[in-house]
């Protein structure tokens, strides 16, 4: 099991996305039982090029604070959609023979719809805890309109199992238990 941490960046996690408090709460608990729990977190972060506030040197690009990765957790670059294509994650996903991801962070209905799809594609098991992605009002649907189309209807069931945040934490620290008894 990897938990991957998608877009988590400065510029984006702000007060302008759908449920920000609790989504920023249930991800930060996210990683802390991971870590507690010794599942890996790796992060994937979103470069726009040099004439962005999105890019490697400015602070936008940092992680947010509250998410920030440990010295020693893997660091992905993209700059597409899917956290799959050209950054390295596959191969080394690959190379650890992991088949299940829990799959957090922004935008919704932009990176995270391309990672869990493209990541189904790779023939990995998928999981989207409640409330741990989230995106911004857009032309065509709110915030809140996003993120039920695509974790109650798009995704859940077919390219992911979208579930209660607290049967995750349960799954995390189960993963522990039985490894600790093997």
């Amino acid at each position: 099991m990897v938990f991957l941490v998608v877009d988590t960046q400065k510029l984006l996690v702000n007060s302008e996305l759908y449920s920000f408090e609790n989504f920023v709460k249930n991800i930060r608990e996210l990683i802390d039982t991971s870590r507690r729990n010794n599942i890996e977190v790796v992060y994937v972060i979103h470069d726009d090029g040099e004439e962005s506030d999105l890019t490697e040197g400015k602070d936008g690009f940092e992680v947010y604070d509250e998410f920030k990765p440990l010295e020693n957790e893997k660091v992905f670059i993209k700059n597409v959609n899917s956290s799959f294509r050209g950054t390295g994650l596959l191969e080394y996903l690959r190379d650890k023979d992991e088949k299940d991801l829990i799959v957090v962070g922004v935008q919704t209905d932009k990176c995270i719809d391309a990672t869990i799809k493209c990541g189904f594609e790779h023939g990995f098991n998928i999981i989207v805890p409640s409330y741990t992605n989230s995106t911004i009002d857009n032309a065509f649907f709110s915030g809140e309109q996003s993120y039920k189309y695509y974790n109650e209807f798009i995704w859940n069931g077919r390219y992911a199992d979208c579930i209660p945040i607290d049967e995750v934490m349960e799954l995390l620290n189960n993963i522990s238990q039985a490894s600790q008894s093997l």
